[in-house]
């Protein structure tokens, strides 16, 4: 067996987690940054009004408060259909050590009754 035929180690493996969360992580600040400045511009609102609103369209739950003018209307529904798909590429990025680890796994086992060819 090659160094690339074995299962990671735990550390590893623990390794990859953190480090995708860490991304993931940094994607949801990221977008929850452009909702700060988004809503305080084309809101008016002020920072913790600002913070409210775009937590909840991040979360999924929608806004707080109603936008005044057709650019916050604008700037809303891009934002919430951003956030939208972030949610699923965030969830993607947080499973994915998870999941390669467990195809990983079952592809050794189907590999280990097989012969080794000969050279």
């Amino acid at each position: 067996m090659t160094g690339r035929d074995r299962l990671a180690t735990r550390a590893v493996f623990a390794a990859r987690i953190w480090s995708n969360a860490l991304w993931a992580a940094g994607i949801v600040v990221g977008a929850l940054l452009v909702g700060d400045v988004g809503y305080m511009y084309y809101g008016g609102m002020g920072p913790a009004q600002a913070f409210a609103n775009a937590s909840m369209i991040l979360s999924g739950m929608g806004p707080l408060d109603k936008m005044d003018t057709t650019a916050g209307y604008i700037f809303e529904g891009i934002y919430a259909l951003v956030c939208g798909l972030l949610f699923f590429a965030v969830a993607g990025l947080i499973l994915a050590p998870m999941f390669h680890r467990l195809l990983h796994r079952f592809h050794l086992e189907d590999t280990a009754d097989v012969p080794a060819a000969k050279k």
